[in-house]
This record gives structure tokens, C-alpha cells and sequence, in this order.
């Protein structure tokens, strides 16, 4: 096994660090939030973003948190930086990969319509989690909710979540 595999590998064993400070016990995984984003790109990608591109995106976004963590707002630490600790990861990561180092740096950059719909979706997917916690546990997942709502622009994905926070409604 290659050794960037196995490392990849541990973001099946990373909890999202949201859920735990929202008191979730057994929160998904990084992994399995991406596997979220993944399967949104499959269901949402409007026919004018190459839906195979999307996916490489969705798979690759959170990769450098396997080095860095999976750091919130809350961690004190600011964007830049973050920023600069994953971009920093990724290119040791991925140094003999570039063409995944340009997936990260576009993603990261958010300056194309298919980052910028990943993006999107990544805020969707977590907004849905939110929805499945509230509902499972009875947890106030309200923040993660109307964070996402700040984020997302395209309209179906608005129509989406409002979809979503009415069946939980019902």
C-alpha cells in the first residue's frame, strides 16, 4: 500500500471537530462528510460544471486536515492561516501529484464555478448532518444550519435545504 494511501486513510479516523464541540458523541468522520459532498455532486451538479471534475474536487477538499486537523472557527485560528497550514500540507503531500495540488489551490482559491459549487455543497452536506443530528439526538444544531445558509448562493441548493428543514418539520 502506497504510503500516501494509508495516510489518506486517516481521515476515516478524524471526527469532525464541529460535532464534538456541538456535544455529538460519535461524530462522522472527515470521510465520511466528504463521501456526503461526493454523493451531492452525483444528485446536484447543474449540467454547466463538468460533474467529473466536480468530483475530484469534492474527493480532494479536505484532504490536507488528514496533516492539519479538521479546524473550526472556533479553534482560535484565522482563515490565512489556515489556509496557509493546509496548502502547506497538501504540497508536501501531494509534491510528486501536481495535478492534485491544482485541485486543492483551485478549491482553495474558489475562483471557478465548479470550486465555487463544491463549496457550496460542502456547506449542504453539513447543513443535512445537522438536520440528521437535530433529529437523532436532539441536539441544537441551529448554528451549523444558518452557517450554511450564509454560504450558499445557487438556488437549487437553497431550494435543497429549505426542502430538507421542512421535512423536518413535518
Amino acid at each position: 500500500m502506497s504510503n500516501l494511501f494509508d495516510e489518506m486513510l486517516g481521515l476515516k479516523e478524524l471526527p469532525r471537530s464541529g460535532w464534538l464541540r456541538a456535544g455529538i458523541d460519535a461524530p462522522e468522520s472527515v470521510a465520511a462528510h466528504s463521501w456526503g459532498v461526493c454523493w451531492l455532486v452525483l444528485a446536484l451538479c447543474p449540467e454547466d460544471i463538468d460533474q467529473g471534475h466536480a468530483l475530484r474536487l469534492a474527493v480532494i477538499h479536505d484532504a490536507a486536515e488528514v496533516r492539519v486537523g479538521d479546524i473550526t472557527p472556533y479553534d482560535g485560528v484565522t482563515r490565512a492561516e489556515k489556509a496557509e497550514r493546509e496548502a502547506a500540507a497538501a504540497a508536501d503531500m501531494f509534491r510528486s501529484r501536481a495535478d492534485l495540488i491544482e485541485l486543492i489551490e483551485e478549491y482553495q482559491a474558489q475562483e471557478t464555478p465548479a470550486a465555487r459549487f463544491v463549496h457550496q455543497l460542502d456547506r449542504l452536506d453539513m447543513a443535512y448532518q445537522a438536520l440528521r443530528y437535530a433529529r437523532n439526538t436532539g441536539a441544537d444544531t441551529s448554528e451549523f444550519i444558518q452557517s450554511a445558509r450564509k454560504a450558499i448562493q445557487h438556488p437549487s441548493l437553497l431550494e435543497a435545504l429549505d426542502a430538507a428543514e421542512q421535512s423536518q418539520k413535518t
